[in-house]
């Protein structure tokens, strides 16, 4: 083997070992994800079986890391992260161009071993898709102020229609909230939301169905008090879900937000026909709880035009409705108006 060629290969093959395990640790300490985490680590293991092609004694043997001119260079941002996404996000940059390196440099000494390389590359995009999808699903969510849940049972009209309109006029999340349904049934309409919130770049919640959310690729599910916890919901649907959880006092709103959620429902603000309840939480509790969480909330149940301006000086990020979008004579002018004082 040529030293230069087998320098670059150890080197490269290095590099890609280290960046796989970032992103093995960010799958499985940050996003708390399992399957990505199995993933990863199994594209960890391909590549050792991979690299064992070489000759790893010749790689060893040629290795010179003072005097590599390389070890010297570096660049402004090389050692700037803000977050560990950013951590991770420039893991799988070097990862891809480390493992397109190997895959060139292997094709001049073993055609096997660059093919290797070559699915291992694949896998990698594909990974970092899924990973991004954690990143742009939330950066979607902190543009969320109008969130209309959809019952087909208070829909003035067809539901998806009703639902359409309501993102005509400007609604940024809709929820799916069936309870009766069979498991079939929600599925199918869970599917057809999704697909039109995909068209309007709106977001997608399930209520109450990690499994249903998952299985139609929504953007989220929403739990509440006597649903599973977020770190479960997380775990059967990973990191790159949105999971929100209903709260109704200080108290639940405290526990709630030790669970990690990625938003509170605060509610209800009023007393609400949608899903009545002998406690009503109101402005003061979403007051209280914004002062006390550092958790994204969002004012639920009761919520009309007339009241919008209370809750948002509660603290409010987000506002979420019901019959006053899907109920009323026109869906969409009630959602503009809405949106427009939300604006």
């Amino acid at each position: 083997m040529d030293a230069a060629i087998a320098r670059i290969l150890d080197a490269n093959g290095n590099r890609a070992r280290e960046a796989i395990r970032v992103i093995e640790e960010y799958a499985r300490f940050v996003l708390d994800d399992a399957e990505l985490t199995q993933r990863t680590k199994q594209l960890r293991h391909d590549l050792t079986a991979a690299m064992r092609k070489l000759d790893r004694s010749t790689r060893l043997a040629w290795r010179d890391t003072r005097r590599d001119v390389g070890t010297a260079v570096t660049t402004r941002g090389e050692m700037s992260r803000g977050s560990a996404e950013d951590v991770a996000a420039a893991a799988t940059g070097r990862l891809t161009e480390a493992l397109r390196v190997l895959e060139e440099y292997g094709k001049t000494i073993d055609v096997q071993f660059a093919t290797a390389i070559e699915t291992l590359r694949y896998a990698t995009y594909t990974l970092e898709k899924e990973l991004r999808r954690y990143v742009d699903v939330r950066d979607l969510w902190g543009r969320v102020r109008l969130y209309v849940l959809v019952t087909e049972s208070l829909c003035n009209g067809p539901w998806l229609e009703i639902a359409e309109a309501a993102l005509r006029g400007g609604a940024d999340a809709l929820q799916l909230r069936e309870k009766h349904l069979s498991d079939a049934e929600l599925l199918t309409r869970a599917r057809k939301l999704v697909a039109l919130c995909g068209s309007y770049d709106a977001i997608c919640v399930i209520n109450d169905r990690p499994d249903v959310a998952r299985l139609a690729g929504a953007h989220g599910v929403h739990v509440g008090q006597d649903d599973l916890d977020v770190a479960s919901v997380r775990r059967m649907v990973g990191g790159g879900m949105l999971v929100g959880k209903s709260t109704h006092t200080i108290e639940q709103a405290r526990a709630a937000t030790a669970e990690g959620p990625d938003y509170l429902a605060v509610g209800p603000m009023y007393a609400s026909d949608t899903k009545p309840q002998n406690h009503i939480a109101g402005p003061e509790t979403l007051r209280a709880v914004a002062d006390a969480c550092d958790v994204p909330l969002v004012a639920i149940g009761g919520v009309t035009e007339s009241t919008l301006l209370d809750v948002l000086d509660a603290g409010a990020g987000c506002v979420c409705v019901c019959r006053a979008v899907i109920a009323a004579d026109d869906p969409r002018g009630a959602a503009e108006r809405l949106k427009r004082l939300l604006s």
